[in-house]
């Protein structure tokens, strides 16, 4: 892990919000790019495997992937 997501984890934990989609994996290209967990008020917490701090510079295409399903209103 490059960046520990695991403080972001538990602030988003702390909101207290009924989970909606339980952790499941995301997928680019059939391989897994990370990780999603879903939450009542259209909040999202991802993950994206093996990036760094500044995403688009680490991973690009991944980056890519999810800002344009999420733009376009699309599951990730």
């Amino acid at each position: 892990m490059c960046v520990p997501y695991t403080g972001s984890e538990a602030w988003t934990k702390s909101l207290g919000y009924k989970i909606r989609d339980e952790w499941r994996p995301w997928t680019l290209n059939g391989q897994v790019a990370g990780y999603l967990q879903g939450y009542d008020n259209n909040l999202t917490f991802i993950t994206i495997k093996g990036s760094g701090h500044t995403v688009p510079e680490y991973k690009p295409r991944e980056a890519l992937a999810f800002y344009t399903r999420w733009l376009e209103g699309e599951k990730i």
